[in-house]
């Protein structure tokens, strides 16, 4: 009974829920919100470092950060703080409107990457970047739940994703593969690190973030 009940809370959920902290307006600001969203955005940006520091395959925009550090000489916050800015850009043809949780998104995540990846050691072993990659989207998963329950405006990327989406009525789930696709092929050509780690992601990141926003969903309905 025990086990059946914890398969039940962990049961992916299929859309947002509506939680106490959630905002009506992209800039609807209160202390308890902004410090969940920052926490969550801190929580990814050290999830996406353990994928980083596992040494086995980066998430896919990560694999495109690495490349751009390596070629401009910067450090892997400071390139993946220049990716999401030059992304945002992105959203001006596209009329996407940012809101505080996307400029957020962009300096905390960068920040969080910048100290992972500063304190979390390379992974020399297989196995040991195995396990690093897997915590790393588990928390990235958690992360994200807890930053888009927020409602205070998507990261720069999925506000790409949906915007590309909204203008060409092309599926959102094509339009993110031909994103992360696109993006991972051209930080492998600048060198960043493409494996087993960046399948692992592209595999369980959905799962992941669906059962997070189920434990959120269950936590906050009690």
């Amino acid at each position: 009974m025990q086990s059946r009940r914890f398969i039940e809370f962990l049961r992916p959920h299929k859309s947002v829920p509506v939680t106490s902290w959630t905002a009506t307006s992209r800039w609807d600001l209160s202390p308890s919100r902004v410090l969940i969203l920052f926490g969550g955005l801190f929580i990814f940006g050290i999830g996406d470092s353990l994928l980083i520091q596992g040494n086995i395959g980066n998430a896919p925009w990560s694999v495109l950060a690495q490349g751009v550090s390596k070629h401009l000489d910067i450090t892997m916050g400071w390139s993946t703080f220049l990716m999401s800015a030059l992304v945002l850009l992105a959203w001006i043809p596209l009329r996407e409107k940012p809101g505080f949780g996307t400029i957020s998104n962009i300096i905390i995540i960068a920040a969080a990457i910048e100290v992972g990846v500063t304190f979390i050691p390379l992974q020399s072993n297989y196995i040991s970047g195995i396990g690093l990659s897997l915590l790393g989207i588990g928390m990235v998963g958690a992360a994200s739940a807890l930053y888009i329950t927020c409602g205070l405006g998507p990261g720069p990327r999925d506000g790409l994703m949906t915007g590309i989406h909204q203008k060409t009525d092309i599926r959102v789930g094509r339009v993110r593969f031909a994103i992360e696709a696109t993006v991972t092929t051209v930080g492998w050509l600048l060198g960043g690190r493409l494996g087993l780690g960046t399948l692992l992601f592209a595999l369980l990141i959905g799962q992941s973030v669906a059962v997070a926003l189920g434990v959120v969903s269950r936590i906050t309905s009690k």
